[in-house]
């Protein structure tokens, strides 16, 4: 666990981000938004900040079978764009925890924003570590999240620990797909060092012994792909205003080329997986 808690302060410094809601604001400014009548689809760009973006939560949201009643935790909320996203379509009530308290303090002014902060509560805190009690949830769902975590199997336990029997967990991680050399910086990673990338089959194992069985997986290449196309396109038109680049600053173009370009090769791709507790 010295060796998690050594990456986690490297993860923690990576995503790091002091100016973040004000930067936001001046994005909204600029699209001639104030924070009284900015949208969820606004955000989208920089607070659904995963492969696929507000789509993908929606699909992997879809396939945790969620209504009004369920308490949903997202493990690695990031600026919580995901529990926004689930908490207004559902009604439910989303608890997210991330590693980084830049992100938690403005996810939690965004929720205030979109008045969904009765419904939403973000805090800082370790996947590895939760503070919560045993079967406090119905659902949990990551995204973007087991790059970052080596210990997959001390995650899932500790996840498995939280959730109820029969609850529904999604993931929806990037992993290894193919052999060969990774080039830096990724989004999730400025150097190998704080990368935590696996295969799915190590996931698979991961989940099955943390006493999950999964329901479905599926590999999500050509979704990513397009993806990536879609935003060249978009940022052919005009530089957008909220992006990845909000997060990421002037690292963000390298980061991108490089995921892009490992994913084009096979040698990695966004994978999702459902599985259910026992």
């Amino acid at each position: 666990m010295i060796m998690e808690a050594a990456r986690g302060s490297q993860v923690a410094k990576h995503y790091a981000r002091d100016s973040l809601i004000a930067d936001i604001r001046d994005g909204l400014a600029a699209m001639g938004k104030t924070e009284s009548t900015v949208t969820a689809e606004d955000l989208s760009p920089v607070d659904e900040f995963h492969i696929g973006g507000r789509a993908a939560t929606g699909e992997l949201a879809e396939q945790l079978a969620l209504t009004a009643e369920d308490r949903v935790l997202d493990i690695g909320c990031g600026l919580g764009g995901p529990a926004r996203q689930i908490a207004a379509h559902y009604g439910c009530q989303v608890t997210g925890i991330d590693l980084t308290r830049d992100y938690v303090e403005a996810g939690n002014v965004l929720s205030g924003w979109l008045h969904l902060e009765d419904r939403i509560s973000l805090q800082q805190g370790d996947a590895l570590a939760l503070p919560f009690a045993d079967e406090s949830f119905t659902a949990a769902y990551m995204l973007h999240v087991g790059m970052n975590i080596a210990d997959k199997s001390a995650l899932f336990s500790e996840i498995a620990r939280v959730l109820r029997v029969g609850a529904r967990f999604g993931v929806f991680d990037v992993m290894r797909t193919g052999p060969g050399e990774l080039s830096y910086p990724l989004p999730w990673a400025s150097t190998a060092d704080t990368n935590a990338i696996a295969q799915p089959e190590q996931y698979r194992d991961a989940l099955s012994a943390a006493g999950f069985e999964i329901i479905s997986e599926r590999q999500r290449r050509d979704v990513a792909l397009d993806y990536f196309a879609r935003q060249r396109a978009q940022a052919a038109k005009g530089r957008a205003v909220l992006g990845v680049q909000t997060l990421m600053g002037a690292r963000r173009p390298q980061m991108v080329q490089n995921m892009t370009e490992s994913i084009s090769a096979s040698l990695i791709a966004p994978v999702e997986i459902i599985a259910r507790r026992r």
